[in-house]
Order: C-alpha cells, then structure tokens, then sequence
C-alpha cells in the first residue's frame, strides 16, 4: 500500500497547491475560469487522443470492464436512493448525495492511472470515462427532475433535453470517439498533427489538478454533515466494493478490475455544483462533499487500489 501511496501522494500535492495559489492570489480570481475551461476544451481531449491512439484497443477487455463500471455505479445510485427515505433527505439534499455517490472527478482519475499504471492506465481510463460519463449524467439529470427544487416543469425538461445534447457534444466523449477512430482504423498517430496534440497533452494533468485544488470550498467543508459523511462512504469505499464484486461476476481481473474499481473510487467531480445550481439541487451540499470527498480520497484511493490488486 505504501508504493501506492507514494505514487499517488504528488497528485494531491499538485491539488493543494492550487489551493495554495488561489488563496495567495498567485493567480488572479477571475483567471481560474478560463484555465478550467482550457483544460477541459483542450488540454484533456489531446491527453485521451494521444492515449488512445497509442494502444491496440482490440487488445483490450474493454466490454466487460465497462460493464463493471456501469454496475458499480448502478449499484451506488441504488444504495443513495434506498437510504433516501430512512435518513429524511428533502429532495434537494438527496440530489447532492446522489450525485456524490456517483459521479466522478475525471481528472483526479486520469492523473492516478498514469502515475500508477503508466500509458496502459490512461489507455482504460479514456475507455472507461467513455461508458461512466453518459451514464452519470443521465442518472444524475434524471435524479434532479424527480427532486430537485425546479417549480417550472418545463425547465426541467429542457433540462434533460439539454444533458443528452451535452453528452454529444462534451469534448471528453469527442476525444474519446476520434482517438478510438484513430486507433481502430488503422490510421494511429498522424505525424506533425499527432506530435503537436501530445505537447498539448502533457499540460492536462498538471492543469487539471490545480484547477480541482483551486475549486475547494474549505469553509463548506467545515460545516459537513450527514450528508457529506453518508455520500462520502457511499462514493469512497461502497461504489468502488460493488464495481469489484461486479468485476469478479464478470470475470474481469488484472489492469482492467484495478482501473474499473480505481474510477469508481474517484472523489465527486466539481460539475456536480453547477448541476445543484442549474436544477435545483442543494448546492452549498454539494460543494462540502466535493471539498471533503477529494480530500478524504487522499487516504481512502490508495487502499481501495491496493485491495483491488
């Protein structure tokens, strides 16, 4: 566990640092947007491309494990939603433990691939990132129209009308079609094309990483609840246990399980907020179970990662 550790510790470290800058004023308040929106339009569709048209894919038991993070995160979504009533979640609370329970921080997920299982990891987590982001955004905009706090019906409506419409068109799923078109053609690695969108894809951990720091609310974590605790465990430790035992039904083992159960382990990724706000949701929830889920995965990634190896 203790190698595991170690590799992931300069992940966390990059992500306390963009803390550290944003609270210095390193970097200008008003220039956090526009690094985040550059990661997440540039930066990371060149990492998955680049990835992606590296590997033989035909190589890989991507079927199956993407059948283990689909159950996995069938299963968190079924544990939120049989707690609900138990425990007196209001609507909107239930929408930001649900979605924490569920949706995760790709970046973080990328970073700790690589710098645990090198081009091989990054290759299955773009696979991966492929089937659980769709799902998520269903799961969680299906979610928000059932309880979130929206008066106006055709709002949400629209709303989910407008999810569907950014799957299509969301860069990651983009990048993850044009690297597996690549790959699968035959056609790999364009020259001079492909050499300028790997430079490009060298600035998306680092960049990711320090946005995720930046994008802390400490003081929502101070005031963490049951919320927060309960949508933590579900999220750290119970999504990534079902995703294994899925995995071991399936007969999926070895890099596959590892990454299968290392993305479902994954702290809630900073869409969620926007999400709460846009539909409805308990947004100032939501921002404490980001704070403390990334934190709290710290010590709770590497353990899953060394069990599930």
């Amino acid at each position: 566990m203790l190698p595991i550790a170690g590799a992931l510790a300069p992940i966390f470290l990059l992500i306390l640092f963009g803390q550290g800058l944003r609270r210095c004023a390193v970097i200008p308040e008003s220039a956090w947007p526009s690094l985040d929106r550059l990661t997440y339009l540039l930066f990371f569709p060149c990492l998955i491309v680049d990835e992606l048209t590296r590997t033989d894919l035909r190589a890989l038991s991507m079927g199956s494990m993407g059948a283990t993070m689909a159950a996995g995160i069938f299963a968190g979504a079924a544990l939120a939603l049989a707690v609900r009533r138990p425990i007196g979640l209001d609507g909107p609370a239930f929408t930001s433990v649900f979605q924490g329970a569920i949706r995760p921080n790709t970046y973080v997920g990328l970073a700790g691939a690589g710098a645990l299982y090198g081009s091989a990891g990054l290759t299955l987590t773009a696979v991966g990132i492929a089937v659980v982001v769709p799902l998520v955004n269903l799961l969680c905009v299906t979610a928000m129209v059932r309880y979130g706090r929206v008066a106006d019906g055709a709002a949400q409506r629209s709303g989910v009308g407008a999810v569907v419409s950014g799957i299509l068109r969301n860069p990651i799923i983009i990048a993850v079609a044009i690297g597996a078109a690549l790959n699968l053609s035959g056609i790999g690695r364009i020259p001079v094309i492909g050499d300028v969108v790997g430079i490009l894809a060298r600035a998306a951990l680092p960049m990711g990483l320090l946005s995720v720091g930046a994008g802390l609310d400490l003081a929502a974590a101070r005031g963490a609840g049951f919320g927060v605790a309960l949508s933590s465990v579900l999220k750290l430790l119970l999504v990534p246990a079902a995703t294994a035992l899925a995995g071991l039904w399936l007969g999926v083992d070895g890099l596959p399980l590892t990454i299968a159960v290392l993305f479902n382990a994954l702290p809630c990724s900073a869409s969620s907020y926007v999400l709460a706000r846009q539909m409805g949701g308990d947004h100032a929830l939501v921002a404490g179970i980001i704070t403390v889920q990334t934190l709290a995965s710290a010590a709770t990634l590497p353990l899953v990662v060394a069990l599930a190896g």
